[in-house]
């Protein structure tokens, strides 16, 4: 058990590993070329400083010595190896608060097609993951049939949904599966990368890539995606600051706090519900459902008021990304220093299968689907949702930053509101927190059902969509 002052020495240490990461990916210019976060970077560097990795070897030289179990004291570890689960309540409650909400027409028609790909490729990942269980990852290297949800938690999820679901895992018997799932979320983050390059370059060289064929506009475009907020609602947010003893920071970080607390109220709400309705019969699903996806709609309520309330100056968003940021950079680090390399080896070739495997479907999505689903600039739209279905977020916008940097094809707002019928759901959402149980309950077969149903929903829906927007012809009011 850890006391109060090695919760403060453990956050210290991360501040410290922090540094290191950002000044070793300066100084190695693979890491920068591959655009990999100084998190994921100072992440590797305590994982390798601790018990899995140089601390086997100092027991293998001198089985007595202090550092058999690394370098940071246990203390400290044990703190770190419950972090993540606490800081990704952070992450998600700030996901939607201080966002610009459009209007539902306009919403839609910038929408629709990247929702269609985006949950195409989701659900996809569960439909892969699980033919891959029921035909090798069980019947051939012993994995329990949940190891199929692994692809989609990793990829589409990244770090942090990794870290989330490591709760879930261990409570239904594959505590293994958070530590193969944080190593995926890894290879995710650097493939999309490197496939993203490549498929922008193939992009270029063959002219799929529009923007590049079109003359640069006469006027200079704003580099920020959402649009700028009233100038009544900056000078409120300056009075305010000025008028309360309180730091903006403080305040902001007081709505996280709210959206988690709404989020947790209907988190036990639903269980609730499930314990004298269906959970009676045996089917216990909320019991198994952590707070991250919960806390995204509490943010998306704590939003709704303050927009309905007129107060929307409270928030400030690039305050919001900052904490957002801080919370996920403590996610990365704490979640991957925390991995057992041991139990990676004893599952190197499904891990290696499961990789594989991910890649090739997101990359074939993008080539072979996105021409197909996304009516108007298909490459400068899908790329982003591409680089975001194998890592993070900021994986998408990187590559739409490399694709196109001016926003010409108004990729970025429809990347942007995506997010609203798409992280609800998977990515980190509620399906992604419920599959597991879900399989558990009725098995994989049952589950691939109705995963392969929705996929072809999406498909279909995509499908019939592009024909709708090909056929009026807007692509400026896409």
């Amino acid at each position: 058990m850890f006391k109060l002052i090695d919760v403060f020495w453990a956050y210290i240490l991360i501040a410290i590993l922090i540094l290191v990461g950002r000044l070793i990916r300066q100084r190695l210019w693979f890491l920068r070329s591959l655009y990999i976060p100084s998190s994921v970077v100072a992440g590797i560097i305590a994982l390798l400083l601790g018990s899995g990795a140089f601390g086997a070897v100092v027991k293998a030289v001198n089985p007595e010595s202090p550092l058999v179990k690394g370098i940071f004291p246990e203390t400290v570890q044990a703190v770190w190896a419950q972090s993540p689960s606490i800081f990704i309540n952070v992450v998600f409650a700030t996901i939607f608060l201080g966002l610009y909400v459009p209007g539902w027409r306009e919403f839609w028609r910038k929408a629709s097609p990247q929702v269609a790909f985006g949950q195409t490729i989701a659900w996809g990942q569960y439909v892969v993951g699980l033919l891959l269980g029921i035909t090798v990852l069980t019947p051939l290297f012993g994995l329990p049939p949940i190891a199929a949800c692994l692809i989609e938690v990793a990829f589409e999820g990244g770090h942090g949904t990794a870290a989330g679901m490591a709760p879930t895992f261990t409570e239904l018997g594959f505590a293994a599966g958070a530590d193969l799932s944080l190593a995926l979320a890894t290879v995710g983050l650097v493939s999309g990368v490197v496939a993203g390059t490549f498929l922008i370059h193939w992009g270029r060289r063959t002219e799929r890539i529009q923007v590049n064929r079109e003359p640069s506009p006469g006027l200079e475009i704003q580099d920020s995606h959402l649009p700028e907020e009233h100038p009544s609602i900056t000078i409120a947010r300056e009075n305010l600051f000025r008028e309360l003893l309180i730091d903006p920071l403080s305040l902001n970080f007081g709505f996280v706090g709210l959206a988690i607390a709404f989020g947790w109220l209907i988190l036990e709400a639903l269980r609730w519900i499930e314990s004298v309705t269906w959970g009676r019969g045996g089917l216990q699903l909320m019991a198994y459902v952590p707070l991250f996806p919960i806390a995204l709609i509490g943010g998306i309520i704590v939003q709704y008021i303050l927009i309905r309330t007129g107060r929307t100056y409270l928030i400030s968003r690039p305050l919001m990304e900052r904490i957002g940021g801080l919370a996920l950079d403590i996610t990365i680090i704490t979640a991957l220093a925390t991995i057992s390399l041991s139990v990676l080896g004893d599952n190197f070739a499904p891990f290696v299968v499961l990789s594989v495997a991910g890649i090739a479907w997101n990359v074939c999505a993008f080539v072979f689907l996105a021409p197909r689903l996304l009516p108007f600039y298909w490459f400068e739209r899908g790329i982003g949702d591409m680089g975001q279905s194998m890592g993070v977020t900021s994986t998408g916008l990187l590559l739409l930053r490399m694709v196109d940097p001016d926003n010409r094809s108004s990729a970025f707002e429809s990347f942007a509101y995506k997010q609203l019928l798409f992280e609800p759901i998977v990515g980190g959402g509620l399906f992604t927190a419920a599959a597991p149980p879900l399989i558990v309950k009725f098995g994989s077969i049952p589950i691939l059902l109705l995963t392969s149903f929705i996929l072809i929903f999406w498909l279909v829906f995509g499908f019939y969509n592009y024909k709708q927007l090909r056929k009026h012809n807007l692509p400026g009011k896409v």
